[in-house]
């Protein structure tokens, strides 16, 4: 049976449906990053993401049919790859990156980057829409192991597309991993390694940039004001590894948060002691920006709160593990520490 990974299991189930419904586990809203002007995403330290992936350049050429296996435990044989439909925002990035875009025919809603902008949507989150994916004649579907709900994967699979699942993300050594079972898939495994060694090799110029000394503690919080969703990362949440490459402490997995996610309290972030808090930017608008956000009880009472000491990434690109990652890990740092790596 398919193993789903639910991050946000701690929180309670009808105000989670409400809110990854609305906006995607780690994903954006449809509206374009930057407020739809085609550019970056601005941190409020001027840090920022590019709101477009670089593709590889030539674009590789399939060699199919190919037979690879599915991190369901199914193998998977692909015979065509004219007709592409990844079914989350990062393995959009990564087909779109190896140099195929063109052959995407829909996205998901977390998909925000500019030259997937204009695709239709198709499924938002773990929505997922058979009848919307069917009616574009896919020749394959990419899944993330996290993708559903079930029923409309299996009638997917039933009509004959073959769907393959990618092991979901859950930190930074998933990023090589993704983009070369997503190039085999392709037919393209020369150009997978390729892109990883460039994404790997760009992450540590990042990291290797990193002021030492300071390891300051951060703190991942997952906001969605509008579904009164207030809730605090643990060791699985998926930000531990984001955290740690940039210096940091992940202070929810420090302070002994076991859970995935935990509804924030005062005595849990009293507990955590960040130094910063890390967000998604949706989630910061959400709440109200800064001043929302330290109306939360409890994070007054932390040094990030009491410092207004707030750092914040694109919902889409956070968490994705792609080939944007070097952008996310340098963002962060320059909002941790300052544009010039000094406070």
């Amino acid at each position: 049976m398919r193993r789903l990974r639910n991050r946000l299991a701690g929180a309670p189930l009808s105000v989670l449906a409400l809110s990854l419904t609305a906006t995607g586990c780690g994903g954006s809203s449809e509206a374009t990053p930057g407020g739809g002007d085609g550019g970056s995403t601005s941190s409020p330290a001027g840090a920022s993401v590019a709101n477009r992936v670089e593709p590889l350049a030539p674009g590789p050429e399939p060699r199919l049919p190919v037979t690879v296996p599915s991190a369901d435990g199914a193998r998977v044989t692909v015979r065509a790859a004219e007709r592409i439909v990844p079914l989350s925002g990062s393995l959009s990035e990564i087909v779109f990156t190896l140099g195929l875009g063109d052959r995407v025919v829909a996205r998901d809603v977390t998909a925000t980057f500019e030259q997937a902008a204009k695709l239709p949507v198709v499924t938002r989150g773990h929505d997922v829409s058979a009848e919307s994916v069917l009616s574009l004649r896919p020749d394959l579907v990419l899944a993330e192991t996290t993708s559903g709900p079930e029923e409309a994967v299996d009638q997917i699979r039933a009509a004959g597309v073959p769907v393959l699942f990618v092991e979901a993300a859950g930190g930074l050594d998933d990023v090589g991993p993704r983009i070369q079972a997503v190039a085999d898939a392709l037919g393209v495994p020369a150009a997978g390694e390729e892109l990883t060694r460039r994404s790997e090799q760009r992450i540590e110029a990042v990291r290797k940039g990193v002021p030492h000394g300071e390891e300051p503690r951060v703190a991942f919080l997952y906001l969605r004001g509008s579904a009164s969703v207030y809730l605090i990362g643990g060791k699985d949440s998926g930000a531990g590894s984001l955290i740690e490459a940039a210096g940091a402490v992940d202070a929810g997995a420090a302070s002994g948060l076991d859970e995935d996610f935990t509804a924030i309290t005062s005595e849990a972030l009293v507990k955590a002691a960040p130094d910063a808090i890390l967000v998604m930017s949706k989630g910061l608008e959400s709440v109200g920006g800064v001043d929302g956000l330290v109306k939360i009880p409890g994070v007054a009472q932390t040094p990030a709160g009491m410092d207004r000491r707030i750092v914040s990434v694109e919902d889409g690109v956070l968490l994705n593990y792609g080939p944007r990652t070097d952008q996310v890990l340098r963002s962060v740092v320059a909002q941790l520490y300052g544009e010039d790596g000094a406070e």
